[in-house]
């Protein structure tokens, strides 16, 4: 296989490594190099940056925003952003709902939301998962019911990540309860300022207050906020799952704080070799990673994701597991007391009390997107025939 970049695509990296370094604050990627929780206005501030620029959306139609490239730039963008610390577009946004509309929604849907979408003048919530409705997503309860020109939607949703930020939320409801599970299923847009709905947090593992419930009594929604048909919403939740999970397992980044973590304990690793040959075996596999990801980008020009997907899916949450467990032993047994970043009087390190709430937070990686369980699935079932 033929992994060396052709001049033009040398150059395109290059432009995109320049506007990443110099473009963006440097503030906001420094917080991002030390795994510093981001404030909602340098999310924001980060993705119009990239908006202003077309780098926010490359993946979009082009009357939208996008850029028409190929799969290996697509590629090389989403690589490069991460080496420069560079915050992704907010994925509620960029991948998940905006490419729904785009695809599924009318003209006056698309005129409305886009570009607001792609500059983050709207920041978007997922609504799918409900307490008895995660994995097995098409049990879902909460339900939509027609009330002349409006639905009245009465649930609850959970685990909606970032929802204290979110201004609308795209909702998969149930909105005919004598259908077959997946076929009564619609999707709704909503303005998370309708009196009715509710954001409860949920304190995490890691003391952080990422994730939400998010309750709806009574809540009018107008019809014309329905994307695509009626009862065709499985449809459109297979669609923006496809997409949630491009980039899901991030290489770039996770070989980053590989890096980071040697410099940052170099006495500590020179003094063991079990640590160093550790070290070793992770840059190897993230090596291998990496070239299995160039292969699936190789094998994607079509638009589809090929099945090797879920392998980059499977192994780079694996991988990125690994690094933050590292970087909790390179910080010692006293980083398990840590957390806090204005720690007073702490000896440690302000980059060893973040280890563990980061180890702690990547628990997670390994569920959503698609559980590592059913990528093992799709890996037997697709690629090895079982």
């Amino acid at each position: 296989m033929q992994l060396q970049l052709s001049e033009e695509m040398k150059a395109f990296r290059e432009e995109m490594r320049t506007f990443f370094t110099t473009e963006v604050s440097e503030e906001i990627r420094t917080a991002v190099a030390e795994q510093r929780e981001l404030t909602k206005e340098q999310i924001v501030e980060s993705m119009r940056t990239l908006n202003a620029a077309g780098l926010a959306v490359p993946h979009w139609p082009v009357e939208w925003g996008g850029r028409d490239w190929s799969e290996l730039q697509r590629h090389i963008w989403h690589e490069e952003m991460q080496r420069a610390c560079v915050p992704a577009p907010l994925a509620f946004n960029a991948s998940m709902i905006g490419p729904v509309i785009a695809h599924f929604g009318t003209e006056e849907q698309k005129a409305e939301f886009l570009p607001k979408t792609a500059n983050l003048d709207i920041w978007w919530s997922q609504g799918f998962s409900e307490p008895d409705a995660g994995s097995d997503l098409a049990s879902l309860r909460c339900a939509a019911v027609r009330d002349g020109d409006d639905f009245v939607v009465n649930g609850q949703k959970t685990w909606t990540t970032l929802g204290q930020y979110g201004d609308w939320i795209f909702n998969l409801v149930r909105t005919d309860p004598e259908a077959k599970k997946q076929a009564g299923i619609s999707m709704l847009l909503i303005d998370m300022t309708t009196p009715g709905v509710t954001v409860r947090p949920i304190e995490l593992i890691d003391g952080g207050y990422e994730v939400n419930e998010v309750f709806f009594e009574d809540v009018r929604v107008p019809a014309a906020n329905l994307v695509g048909d009626l009862n065709g919403g499985w449809t459109i939740a297979k669609f923006l799952l496809g997409n949630e999970r491009v980039g899901v397992a991030p290489v770039g980044a996770t070989k980053r704080s590989l890096a980071r973590f040697k410099e940052l304990a170099a006495d500590v690793i020179a003094d063991d070799p079990l640590l160093r040959a550790r070290i070793v075996e992770l840059e190897n596999e993230l090596l291998a990673l990496e070239l299995t990801a160039l292969r699936v980008v190789a094998h994607s020009t079509d638009g589809e994701p090929h099945p090797a997907s879920s392998v980059l899916k499977l192994k780079g949450t694996e991988l990125q597991q690994a690094v933050s467990e590292l970087a909790v032993d390179l910080a010692g047994p006293a980083s398990l007391a840590g957390g806090a970043d204005d720690a007073t009087g702490s000896a440690l390190d302000p980059w060893a009390r973040r280890v563990t709430p980061t180890y702690l937070n990547f628990r997670k990686a390994s569920i959503y997107g698609g559980s590592n369980e059913v990528q093992r699935q799709i890996i037997s079932r697709t690629i090895l025939g079982l």
